[in-house]
């Protein structure tokens, strides 16, 4: 009976995990469908799903029109680039409120948490203007510098609770043997929180990369990543779905291609510690 019980439950389990997989992936999927249509057939009404004549022009058209492999290159460096940095900022500090804490680590904690729910908008106006006297605007250093601190909070949260999993006799033991500062944060912290950091770093390329406000009002074309690319398909002469469509697709289709050969990392990465 317990076995019946369990079976179902499972069933059940699975069904509703399927169902609300499929209501996630159906927009994209349907991105994807509408770049193959013609302008008519993607505004049909009704909707037209798979039965229509498949066509490529909207993937020629957006080439044709916009430097895709520029925007690209600029998304990556852009994505990867803050990333880095961040990481390279963030791991001190984490390490610093994880295993030396303070009596205001929690309250430092939950300011740099706070900075996250600040509107954008509130700040684009007095640092439009810092960027314009730096000469900052429509660059890739901008965005970078822009982009690490916005998601730094992030970072830092996030390996600190990688941090705080990893037990701290096992640092004072390497520094009974004698490991210095350094030698205890490279040769032994990092190589055990391997998975954190790199779930840390592949969730940060990926909001980077789908970054859009600070893109869209720091960038003009130098510096323009995807995001700007994709926007630059509504028009004052009208919104074109099919194109609008590919460009989409050619955009997503990386870190898409990304996520999915990193999937096993990242789950990894983000239940490192649930289970001891």
């Amino acid at each position: 009976m317990a076995r019946a019980v369990t079976t179902k439950t499972k069933a059940i389990n699975t069904a509703i995990a399927w169902t609300i997989a499929i209501l996630i992936f159906f927009p994209i999927l349907w991105t994807i469908l509408t770049s193959f249509k013609t302008e008519g057939t993607a505004i049909a009404d009704p909707p037209v799903f798979l039965f229509f004549d498949w066509t490529l022009d909207n993937y020629a058209t957006v080439q044709e029109r916009s430097n895709y492999f520029r925007h690209f290159m600029n998304s990556v460096v852009i994505s990867v680039g803050s990333t880095v940095i961040g990481l390279i900022i963030a791991i001190p500090a984490a390490w610093a409120m994880a295993f030396v804490p303070g009596r205001q680590t929690k309250n430092v904690l939950m300011w740099m948490l706070s900075t996250k729910m600040l509107p954008p908008v509130g700040v684009l106006v007095p640092l439009y203007l810092i960027f314009r006297d730096w000469g900052l605007l429509d660059t890739r250093i901008g965005l970078i510098i822009v982009l690490t601190l916005i998601n730094l909070p992030i970072i830092v949260w996030m390996l600190y609770t990688y941090f705080r999993e990893i037990p701290n006799d096992i640092l004072e033991a390497a520094r009974m043997d004698g490991a210095t500062l350094r030698s205890e944060v490279i040769y032994v912290l990092l190589p055990m929180a391997v998975p954190g950091i790199a779930s840390t770093l592949l969730l940060n390329i990926i909001l980077a990369w789908n970054e859009a406000f600070w893109t869209l009002n720091l960038t003009a074309a130098n510096a323009a990543p995807l995001t700007a690319f994709i926007a630059s398909y509504s028009s004052p002469e009208g919104l074109f779905y099919a194109k609008l469509s590919a460009a989409s697709t050619m955009a997503i289709a990386p870190i898409l291609i990304m996520g999915w050969f990193s999937q096993k990392q990242l789950v990894r990465g983000l239940t490192f510690g649930a289970v001891k």
